[in-house]
């Protein structure tokens, strides 16, 4: 893989309850690749994980707030390096589905991106991919927000934002994160 990328982390909430809501960006891109690469995710430690063309793939179990916590020891146990780990997520600040790839950098508020930083011991240097979720209207509590499910009206163009990220994804993976960043950022 391009960029040393050799795990792939989608952020989510698992349950039934948290299915194809705001903050379970990373989970939909990685259950679309999956469909699309024809592999299946199998239960470990803490996360549904898979592995193809070399690349392990991540649902953490344990909610959005922890990942970190599935994510530091499988990192330890196949000796990952920072570096290596691409983070799947959702972001407030940016508009419905615009793209921002980086090669490292803050939590931004995440709290699932700050989890996975602690539990790297405290490094900002893996690479992450964000997909935008755009703020919610005044009268809409953020929490409420992210944890909302998209409005049927917006399900067919939501399709085609999360088929971007993933042609994103695989930009990154297939080319490196400079040729994604150049191709994708910025796009909706």
């Amino acid at each position: 893989m391009k960029d040393g990328i050799e795990l792939v982390v989608g952020l989510g909430n698992p349950g039934a309850q948290y299915e194809n809501t705001r903050h379970n960006i990373g989970y939909m891109m990685l259950d679309r690749k999956a469909r699309a690469a024809g592999f299946r995710f199998h239960g470990a430690a803490r996360a549904l994980v898979a592995r193809h063309g070399g690349v392990y793939f991540m649902k953490p179990l344990t909610f959005m707030n922890l990942a970190g916590e599935a994510v530091g020891p499988f990192c330890r146990q196949y000796r990952i390096a920072v570096s290596g780990v691409l983070v799947l997520a959702d972001d407030l600040d940016l508009a419905p589905g615009q793209i921002r790839i980086r090669k490292n950098g803050s939590s931004g508020g995440h709290n699932g991106l700050r989890s996975i930083i602690d539990a790297l011991g405290g490094s900002y240097g893996f690479p992450r991919l964000r997909v935008g979720i755009g703020r919610p209207p005044d009268s809409v509590d953020a929490v409420e927000w992210v944890l909302g499910r998209f409005p049927r009206a917006e399900r067919a163009a939501w399709d085609e934002r999360l088929d971007l990220a993933v042609s994103a994804l695989d930009a990154v993976l297939d080319e490196g994160i400079e040729a994604a960043m150049n191709r994708f950022n910025g796009r909706d």
